[in-house]
């Protein structure tokens, strides 16, 4: 089968997850930059890499990657890959673009050139003079920059952080692929307790459920490479097979979710249901300060809220300051909050073992991890 290169694409700050991402599922030869990652796979490896990986945004198609001066130059090269290997004679095909620091930094020319050079290489193979573009969507990007042109087709469709399960979302919900990471950044696993005490719509406790259930994030969607004609539809049916036979029915999981919102309990337990997980998470509505908990070394994750308005910034320096105390008293468990409250460890009354920049959409955040003892052997 023949070998190709594969890019996963990430929020920045989660490269070197994904990566630990793609070498826990074996692949090799692993290239980081920033905002992706890029791998050898073969055609095999399009479904397995989209169905599997939990906090990469895409999974994309490296065509080719070279150095373009000028418009001539983008153009020869773009027309020396093989575009009609993959694209067939209907292919509905766009052209997408950025340019960061190029000479070439008129984008719509980039994508205009880009899209003629495809038309040239195709009508080679197709001897047609016109692409009635009616077939499987294929979306190309032509991304420039210093002067490095490199070409790729999305596999992916939809970002990959549309799992299929939300179909209620409340009112600033953390996007799927960045909880998935705050999760595997942690201590946590499937035999610990973990309490997520905003969890809005449950996007946290869910994510953690399908982890401590080795569920394959993408199982429930659909991905537009599933329509290529190159792609063997028995590489998806197997795929999707070995997912479902990976899935760990047997463990007992200890996840909870609470809000003080009743609303978004109700969505968090609709989304639960999506996947089948309602039995293995227990969301409830309180208010994080009326939490019983016992200190049994259990793990917080949470993405609290971000107060902007006066008023509300104050609450909420209020909120961080009395989830500090709480937590303080239960000496045994580990805590990672995500917030852009650049006063955090002050107001929480400690200072944070590691703290990582991160993004949550396009806010600038960072991810606070105060490691509590590890618990003892059983």
């Amino acid at each position: 089968m023949e070998n190709i290169q594969l890019i996963a694409t990430t929020t920045f700050g989660l490269e070197a997850i994904a990566k630990r991402e793609l070498m826990n599922l074996g692949y090799g030869d692993l290239k980081v930059e920033n905002g992706k990652v890029t791998f050898s796979a073969t055609e095999k490896d399009i479904p397995r890499t989209n169905l599997w990986l939990r906090t990469a945004d895409r999974v994309l198609l490296k065509m080719g990657e070279f150095k373009a001066l000028s418009f001539e130059e983008l153009f020869n090269r773009t027309r020396e890959l093989p575009w009609e290997e993959w694209i067939p004679e209907d292919g509905n095909f766009i052209v997408e673009g950025k340019s960061v620091d190029s000479k070439l930094y008129s984008i719509s020319d980039c994508q205009r050139i880009v899209e003629k050079a495809i038309v040239e290489k195709l009508k080679t193979k197709y001897d047609v003079e016109w692409f009635p573009k009616t077939g499987s969507k294929y979306t190309v990007e032509v991304s420039l920059l210093k002067d490095i042109a490199v070409l790729t087709i999305d596999t992916s469709g939809e970002g990959l952080h549309k799992r299929g399960y939300r179909d209620r979302a409340g009112d600033a919900p953390i996007k799927e692929t960045l909880a998935a990471a705050m999760i595997l950044l942690s201590y946590w696993n499937k035999d610990r307790v973990l309490l997520d005490p905003f969890c809005g719509s449950g996007t946290i406790p869910i994510e953690a459920a399908m982890i401590g259930r080795n569920i394959a994030p993408g199982l429930d969607r659909s991905f537009v490479s599933e329509q290529w004609p190159r792609v063997n539809k028995e590489y998806w049916s197997q795929a999707r097979k070995e997912a479902f036979k990976a899935i760990d029915n047997e463990s007992e999981l200890h996840i909870l979710g609470c809000d003080i919102d009743k609303r978004s309990i109700l969505r968090a337990r609709d989304n639960a249901a999506n996947l089948g997980l309602e039995d293995d998470i227990s969301f409830f509505i309180k208010d994080m300060r009326d939490v019983d908990l016992n200190n049994e070394y259990g793990v917080v994750i949470s993405n609290p809220p971000y107060g902007e308005r006066i008023g509300e910034k104050e609450e909420i320096q209020q909120l961080y300051k009395d989830l500090g105390k709480k937590f303080r008293e239960l000496d045994t468990w580990s805590v990672y909050i995500i917030t852009s409250e650049e006063k955090f460890e002050q107001l929480y009354g400690k200072k944070a073992d590691r703290r990582r920049k991160l993004y949550n959409g396009r806010i600038k955040v960072d991810y606070y991890q105060f490691y509590g003892p590890r618990p003892p052997k059983k």
